[in-house]
């Protein structure tokens, strides 16, 4: 089994392109996503603000989501006062602006292209030198759409569809690199994982993501963003008690009657299990924590983490590699993503409140209205108050494995 899968080396190959010799998310950052639909579902999810996270262990980064459905880059609508974004960035003393921009844009076709770079260049500049952290000029950094999956007779003309994305990838490529700032291509591996036969599908209407294809392209997005973690390995072989690992370390091995007890350190983070119960891509099966147990007795093995069950096969299934997706950190690294999706919950009352016409509108002065704006700063504070503690839960364990015969 390699030792770096073929995605992952196109992540590091990618990040590696970049031609930065910072990662664009570093340690500590306060980061403000803003942008189209992509953005704005990417705080329901979690999945890519916890990667980033577990990137940043002990120096944990803050995010702040400012996606808003169907903004493009000239068309950004607003209910009456509501707060500006630049106002927002500074609230947030925002150090990095990772914006996502293309997909509405593109619907304009390939007559829209010479606007869509003027568009892409003036909000670059309108960044340009801001201090929104208050001592040094914010970061910027872009990511492009996805590619348009076919799904039959609700997407008719996709190809076509793909085509004028590619020429607006184009574009945005472009106008990073003349600006110096990172651009990560999402087409590219979303077309990948839509060509894959017998797949599951990765969007709900042809653009939009579902939940599935927020996890699968996830990892891809935090490696390009941020330093790479590679998934856990461990092999083990029964007979000799040889072990090595990566991602862990392996303190001891001891065999004996009862099974195969290890004392192993989490070094590296774990990855964040699929929402899917079945079968993923197989592009995507490397991307996961694996241990493999060779030289097994014929018969069924059950592994336990401090004395919960996590996964049971044959000692063939054990010999190919079983996931380790429902061990204790796995679902303590899940738990994480919805304590994050609950910051962004919380922070999306205080910023994107439903009843904004309480709020900044014509019912303002009504008793329920009086009562609003002292709502919204709670929510406000919750919101911080759950961002610090999402770092404490970011810590390397060390716990037993038990391998028993059943």
């Amino acid at each position: 089994m390699p030792i770096f899968p073929k995605m992952l080396l196109a992540m590091l190959a990618l990040t590696a392109t970049l031609g930065f010799a910072e990662p664009t998310v570093r340690p500590g950052d306060r980061v403000a996503l803003v942008g189209n639909t992509y953005a704005d579902q990417l705080r329901i999810h979690g999945y890519l603000e916890t990667m980033l996270l577990q990137r940043s262990r002990g120096n944990p980064v803050s995010v702040r989501n400012l996606g808003w459905g169907g903004d493009t880059l000239a068309i950004r609508d607003r209910p009456t006062n509501f707060p500006s974004e630049s106002s927002t960035l500074a609230e947030h003393k925002t150090d990095l602006i990772i914006a996502c921009f293309g997909m509405g844009e593109s619907f304009a076709g390939e007559e829209g292209l010479e606007e869509f770079e003027k568009q892409l260049k003036a909000f670059i500049a309108s960044h340009k030198g801001k201090k929104y952290n208050g001592k040094s000029a914010v970061r910027l950094a872009m990511i492009s759409p996805i590619a348009q999956e076919d799904l039959g007779a609700s997407t008719p003309g996709f190809s076509r569809r793909n085509q004028i994305l590619k020429s607006y990838l184009g574009r945005m490529g472009e106008a990073c690199r003349q600006a110096g700032i990172p651009f990560v291509n999402l087409y590219e591996p979303t077309i990948r994982l839509m060509e894959e036969q017998k797949a599951p599908k990765i969007t709900e209407n042809g653009i939009r993501l579902n939940e599935y294809g927020y996890w699968a392209t996830a990892r891809f997005l935090a490696d390009s963003l941020a330093t790479p973690i590679l998934p856990w390995r461990i092999r083990l072989n029964a007979k000799s008690g040889k072990a090595e690992a990566r991602g862990v370390s392996i303190d001891k091995v001891t065999m004996d009657g009862e099974g195969i007890r290890l004392r192993i350190l989490e070094k590296t983070p774990p990855g964040l299990p699929s929402p899917l119960a079945g079968p993923i891509h197989s592009s995507l099966r490397s991307t996961r924590d694996l241990m493999i147990v060779e030289g097994l007795a014929a018969g069924k093995y059950l592994l336990k983490v401090d004395g919960q069950e996590v996964v049971s096969g044959s000692h063939e299934d054990w010999a190919s590699g079983l996931l380790l997706d429902q061990s204790p950190a796995h679902r303590e690294a899940d738990s994480l993503r919805l304590k994050v999706n609950d910051k962004n919950l919380q922070f999306t009352y205080s910023w994107k409140a439903l009843n904004q016409v309480h709020i900044v509108g014509e019912r303002r002065k009504s008793p329920a209205g009086a009562a609003l704006p002292g709502e919204v700063v709670q929510f406000n504070y919750l919101a911080n108050k759950k961002d610090e503690q999402l770092g404490s839960a970011l810590q390397a364990k060390t716990r037993n494995w038990n391998l028993i015969r059943q």
